[in-house]
């Protein structure tokens, strides 16, 4: 197909942290490179979803003024809390006995999208080309090299032709490439199986973050305040933790509200298929730490996220002829701090600085080998060095894990002469006959509530005249692996109720509702028959985040 072409320098896939942050340092080193970059949201920060606390360290080192560009980190960190939780009490953990990793001091509570929005705005008015609404549908490859990518093709029909309103995508060509789709990005998948990249790394890892958004009484709230749990309501053999983190607060300004982002992370390596991310998050705010910060407050968003947790030995080849990985596409989030995004925009700073010396030597044919090279040398890979052990300690569960974290942290100071390896998540599942159902409470619509209202608050749409974005390899598999061994699973772990079992004349069949999906990738990541492919839908759909 004949399709319109654009030539760059250097096209960036990706509007996320580490996206911006790459275009940014490139328009910064040379303001002549031609940088285009593609957001298949609606708008910069309308499919961004974090905690979040933030390193200001690596922003600092993009804007060394971004207080006087007035980003928007307005809320330091006042406080940490630390809580073990059991069903009905908890117990906080004394900050000196706590690693350093839990330790926020001269951090912020912040909104990422807003600071994701705030950093388009800085990249704009570098003359950097952004195109919300677009989304990469495949990578270009000439003569082995990766030269573009074509943005997917608007006005398919369910039947796969092309309807009245057909538009074609288009090929965005770059001497360099830089995929920063997030969390197990679909081209960033095919990238690591077309070039190998993962030939030596252990296997990814991931957790799902499930958030709600806030808005409480004045009494309730403790500006700044970094709170964060552990064991219940998950077992103590599942990996996860909850967060409540208290921002935006000021006293006197009735314009800044008091907010609370409330969530928890699911370790996606747990093995019980009855276990629901979304009905877990829904139990931990009725905890009695927790039930009295929300009581008379107002539900103002919802949405979750995959996110990677490998750490250091689950990163793959970061290059490749054409272009290179960054952010959390390759793996860059350090899961003991539950900070991925000072990693996200060092990652892209470093994968720029790499083109941006290739192109100024005339080597645009050449694979960025300096981006690697620069990583080793950072203070990223340091930090990621020290916390590579964590996630395989405490897959252990929590109380052997957080001892040998412990010790792996306080007394070999991240230093210790081994690495430890991974699993892959989808094959921990166990047998549904080998598991107790969990009996989850009704939501009473105040406190806790069902799927399709949260979904709602997340602005999710899909045109539903298109092709399912969610493909299976062998729709046969849906019942005759995930129904008959694991009591369909797929209905649990997709935080937005996407997949369910309908039976008609006795026959049971997969029902996908792709029009619920949040794109948070978990179906991609935990299907035990890995036959779930998510791929991007038609640009500018899914969630619109606010203030998220």
């Amino acid at each position: 197909m004949e399709r319109e072409a654009m030539e760059f320098d250097v096209v960036v896939v990706g509007g996320g942290p580490a996206g911006l942050a790459a275009a940014i340092r490139l328009k910064q080193l040379n303001p002549e490179l031609g940088v285009c970059l593609i957001e298949k949201g609606a708008e910069i920060g309308a499919h961004i979803l974090s905690g979040a606390v933030m390193d200001p360290r690596a922003l600092t080192e993009l804007f060394p003024d971004w207080q006087e560009r007035n980003a928007p980190l307005d809320t330091l960190v006042s406080e940490d809390r630390f809580l073990l939780l059991t069903a009905s009490g908890s117990r906080q953990l004394p900050n000196a006995l706590l690693p350093g990793c839990f330790h926020n001091d001269g951090n912020y509570v912040i909104s990422l999208g807003e600071v994701c929005r705030w950093l388009g705005a800085q990249a704009e008015a570098l003359g950097v080309e952004i195109y919300p609404g677009f989304a990469a549908a495949e990578f270009i490859e000439e003569d082995g090299r990766v030269v573009g990518v074509v943005t997917g093709d608007m006005g398919i029909g369910k039947d796969g032709q092309a309807g009245p309103g057909y538009q074609p995508g288009m090929e965005l060509r770059g001497k360099y490439t830089l995929f920063a789709e997030g969390c197990r990005g679909h081209l960033g998948k095919r990238l690591e199986q077309r070039f190998n990249l993962r030939a030596g790394a252990a296997p990814q890892v991931y957790g799902l973050g499930l958030k709600e958004l806030w808005e409480v009484p004045a009494a309730q709230h403790v500006n700044g305040l970094v709170m964060h749990t552990a064991g219940w309501p998950l077992s103590a053999d599942t990996y996860g933790g909850g967060f409540c983190y208290h921002y935006g607060g000021m006293s006197g300004n009735p314009t800044q509200p008091n907010l609370i982002a409330i969530g928890l992370v699911v370790g996606l390596g747990y093995s019980n298929p009855y276990l629901a991310p979304f009905e877990e998050m829904q139990r931990l705010k009725t905890h009695p730490a927790i039930r009295p910060m929300l009581t008379d407050g107002k539900r103002l968003a919802y949405g979750a996220r995959a996110m990677t947790s490998g750490g250091l030995q689950a990163l793959p080849k970061l290059i490749f002829p054409g272009g290179a990985l960054i952010g959390d596409d390759a793996g860059f989030l350090v899961a003991s701090r539950i900070k991925g995004s000072h990693a996200a925009i060092k990652s892209g700073m470093l994968a720029a600085e790499a083109a941006a010396a290739a192109l100024a030597d005339a080597r645009a044919g050449d694979e960025l080998t300096a981006y690697p090279k620069k990583f080793r040398q950072s203070w990223l890979f340091d930090e990621l060095h020290q916390a590579r052990n964590f996630k395989p300690l405490m897959s252990k569960g929590l109380w052997l894990g957080s001892l040998l974290f412990g010790i792996d942290q306080q007394v070999l100071r991240g230093k210790a002469p081994w690495t430890l390896g991974l699993t892959a998540d989808h094959g921990k599942l166990k047998p549904a006959t080998q598991c107790a159902p969990i009996d989850y409470p009704k939501p009473d619509g105040t406190l806790t509530f069902d799927r399709l209202s949260s979904v709602f608050l997340s602005n999710t749409n899909h045109e539903e005249d298109q092709p399912c974005h969610l493909r299976l390899k062998d729709p046969a598999l849906a019942i005759s692996h995930n129904l008959a061994l694991y009591d369909a699973p797929e209905q649990r772990y997709c935080p937005a109720g996407v997949y369910e079992i309908v039976t008609e004349n006795a026959v049971p069949r997969l029902q996908i509702n792709a029009q619920n999906c949040v794109h948070c990738k978990t179906c991609d990541i935990k299907d035990p028959g890995q036959n779930i492919d998510w791929v991007s839908p038609q640009g500018g759909e899914g969630p619109i985040y606010q203030g998220m």
